[in-house]
């Protein structure tokens, strides 16, 4: 489990296709090796990947470079595949017992790809020295956006935001310039891919108004 709160932004150093239904990526992070088991799970964009090998980094950076597989489920659910070395992701290490809930808890179970179709810029106040504010526009599956509501959570490449408003398969979401400066939202256009995982909440709300005997 996750919080959605990313510590860190890694960077794909090696992308190899293991055949059609295995990838082999290597991820340069800040995070030392040795506070990473192997069999660890690190969130990569907010998809929970297993480390299954770990190296210092060539470098000379602070931190490491884990080794995960993506398998075929992964490959045609999230846009890994297309992940090549340069490529930088948002990073999270898995929750452990005692700490801080500070987004909402998170699977790393991705549900679909959404898009990102508009960025507002917000201007910042003249005298406000950390930058201005971004609202982003977001497509996300129609068969996903039962799942979304207004002051709802959903986790968008591993970042926990909050829904600000919905409209038809497109919602909003808000990012702070300290968000857009530690994340790798900083870096996103307009028609960009970002996955998105649905809260755990409304999943299992709808499933259970499903179930609910009619009349």
């Amino acid at each position: 489990m996750f919080t959605g709160i990313v510590t860190a932004i890694g960077e794909v150093v090696e992308a190899e296709r293991k055949g059609p239904s295995l990838k082999r990526l290597a991820i340069a992070s800040p995070y030392e090796a040795r506070g990473i088991e192997l069999g660890a799970s690190i969130a990569c964009a907010g998809v929970c990947l297993t480390v299954t090998a770990l190296r210092e980094r060539a470098d000379g950076q602070p931190g490491c470079v884990f080794q995960v597989e993506a398998a075929a489920e992964t490959l045609a659910k999230t846009t890994v595949a297309n992940w090549e070395a340069g490529t930088r992701i948002n990073l999270e290490r898995s929750l452990k017992v005692g700490d801080e809930l500070g987004g909402h808890l998170v699977t790393g179970h991705v549900d679909g790809v959404a898009t990102i179709v508009r960025i507002e810029q917000i201007a910042a106040d003249p005298d406000e020295p950390w930058g201005a504010t971004a609202r982003f526009h977001i497509r996300a599956p129609e068969a996903l956006m039962r799942f979304v509501a207004t002051k709802g959570s959903v986790c968008l490449d591993g970042t926990s935001l909050t829904v600000n408003s919905v409209e038809g398969e497109v919602f909003t979401v808000l990012l702070i310039p300290h968000s857009l400066s530690i994340t790798t939202w900083g870096l996103r256009k307009e028609g960009d891919p970002v996955h998105l995982e649905v809260d755990l909440m409304a999943r299992y709300a709808a499933r259970l108004a499903e179930a609910r005997p009619q009349g």
